[in-house]
């Protein structure tokens, strides 16, 4: 059955690697599977598009993959019925085979495992006319064989001719021996099973029947979800820096950062720092649980020398930072001295950057309004994966759009940042606890229309839900509606999946 390219959904991301050494990968959202191997690159290809076809199958819908291989490179559409369409493909540039050198005694071709011949091979060798004839031995005692002047490469046999025989002059013919069938090493082979085992449904009316005895496999919507916390629960080599930006206040900055450190460090189980790195005084720290000190990043700042000392113990960080009990992440707050005027400088964020990086594996950095201020272009310098957040009011989404295109103007880093950015746009409109029916359907439609209107130009756009628990007060995942938890997911594997 055919299918239209934008029918087809482009997550997960998944490519097809066949390399010219005769190695294949498969590689799904960013975790490699190995191709099983093969005897030929038309054997890697079938071999990589057949756990493309599980893939399919698990997710139960068609997928996208990118192939590339020592011919070309495109892009199919790969069935679970394993039908394969091909939206397009681009070889490479025919090279000029250099000519093989003909075939000589010393570098003779290997044989080719397969049927050994019913005869044996035969090569015609010329052995020169003999140079000695044979003398008269005496009565009763043999004749001595007639002798030959050797010639290298040529056997005895063929030499000399029969025992007590003179060789003949003229063409001869030499036997080689049948050579043994040629094995394979074992380690192109495994009895593991490569495929991934799919579990039986949890959710809705299926895992109920799964409960009762009735096994049944996961819908959609459930793969979709295992999709995700799949892409959540993985660990990278190194820090990863998520920086949370928007020039407009009220755009929904902090409880974007706040949840997605909470999902990340929930499944992950990566340590997880969420950083105020406002100019002042941010916020971050008034919607999230306070531990029992009132340290800031100024205090680190102070005590950086100490904690990037080999002999500090990585506890140590916790009398900087606040934990947060259910949702398992830290926060290092902004300055909150009221009479202070402290402004974190550049070097500054290099400092609490380095400190983090050392006892973190994903620092997630909300952000002031000004793109000019140091510490917000030096957080930039140190982002691997940037998130604009937006609620459904078109002020903040100019802000949004200004945002990127500032970063885009820059160049370099700046500009890739914002060309891969993940997009976060929040249904929720103001700061009531509660909003009418005809509010929230023009906040959804709102909400649409801006989520369109960034999708040409980044990475991935993501909806959430309103939900009053994001609205005041301190956040807490577990707060949220399920729908809304569901939405976040969703966001927070559109981020990890940048990394």
């Amino acid at each position: 059955m055919s299918t239209t390219p934008t029918e087809v959904l482009a997550f997960p991301a998944i490519r097809a690697i066949v390399s010219a050494n005769g190695t294949a990968e498969v590689i799904v959202a960013g975790n490699s599977r190995v191709v099983p191997a093969g005897d030929s690159v038309q054997e890697l290809r079938r071999n990589a598009l057949a756990l493309v076809v599980v893939e399919a199958q698990t997710l139960q819908r068609p997928v996208r993959v990118r192939i590339e291989d020592p011919e070309g490179h495109g892009e199919l559409i790969v069935h679970p019925d394993h039908t394969i369409e091909s939206l397009s493909y681009q070889a490479h540039p025919t090279r000029r085979r250099t000519e093989a050198p003909e075939t000589t005694p010393e570098t003779r071709a290997p044989a080719l495992i397969g049927p050994v011949p019913a005869a044996p091979v035969t090569v015609p060798v010329a052995v020169p006319e003999p140079v000695a004839t044979a003398a008269v031995a005496p009565t009763g005692a043999p004749a001595p064989a007639a002798t030959v002047d050797r010639q290298p490469g040529v056997p005895d046999s063929v030499a000399s001719g029969s025992r007590g025989v003179p060789a003949t002059p003229g063409p001869q013919t030499a036997v080689v021996a049948e050579e043994a069938p040629t094995r394979r090493s074992l380690k192109e082979t495994s009895f593991l099973v490569s495929a991934p085992v799919l579990e039986p449904a949890t959710q809705g009316w299926r895992g109920t029947l799964t409960r009762l005895g009735l096994r049944l496999g996961p819908s959609a919507e459930e793969l979709s979800e295992r999709e995700d916390i799949r892409t959540v629960s993985q660990h990278w080599p190194g820090p990863r820096t998520i920086a949370v930006v928007n020039r407009k206040g009220g755009s929904n900055k902090t409880p974007t950062v706040v949840m997605l450190s909470a999902i990340l460090a929930r499944y992950s189980g990566a340590a997880t720092v969420a950083w105020d790195n406002n100019e002042s005084q941010g916020t971050l720290g008034w919607r999230t649980e306070k531990g029992s000190h009132d340290r800031s990043v100024l205090d680190l700042i102070d005590s950086s020398t100490e904690l990037l000392s080999p002999a500090t113990n990585a506890a140590e960080i916790a009398t900087f930072v606040h934990h947060q009990t259910g949702d398992k992440f830290d926060v290092l707050r902004s300055d909150e001295n009221e009479e202070g005027d402290h402004e974190v400088s550049a070097e500054e964020v290099d400092i609490a950057h380095q400190v983090l990086t050392r006892y973190y594996r994903l620092v997630i950095m909300d952000s002031g309004n000004t793109a000019r201020a140091a510490n917000w272009r030096r957080m930039i310098e140190h982002t691997n994966q940037l998130v604009v957040p937006v609620t459904a009011i078109e002020d903040r989404a100019e802000a949004a759009r200004l945002t990127l295109q500032t970063l885009e103007s820059r160049g370099g880093h700046n500009a890739e940042l914002a060309r891969n950015a993940v997009v976060i746009v929040s249904e929720s409109t103001d700061s009531k606890p509660h909003l009418s029916g005809d509010a929230l359907k023009r906040a959804k439609d709102e909400a649409q229309r801006i989520a369109d209107g960034f999708e040409p130009f980044v990475r991935a756009v993501v909806r959430i839900p309103y939900d009053p628990a994001l609205v005041n007060g301190p956040i807490r995942y577990e707060a949220l509606h399920p729908a809304t938890r569901r939405a976040w997911l969703a966001a927070a594997a559109a981020v990890a999946a940048g990394f």
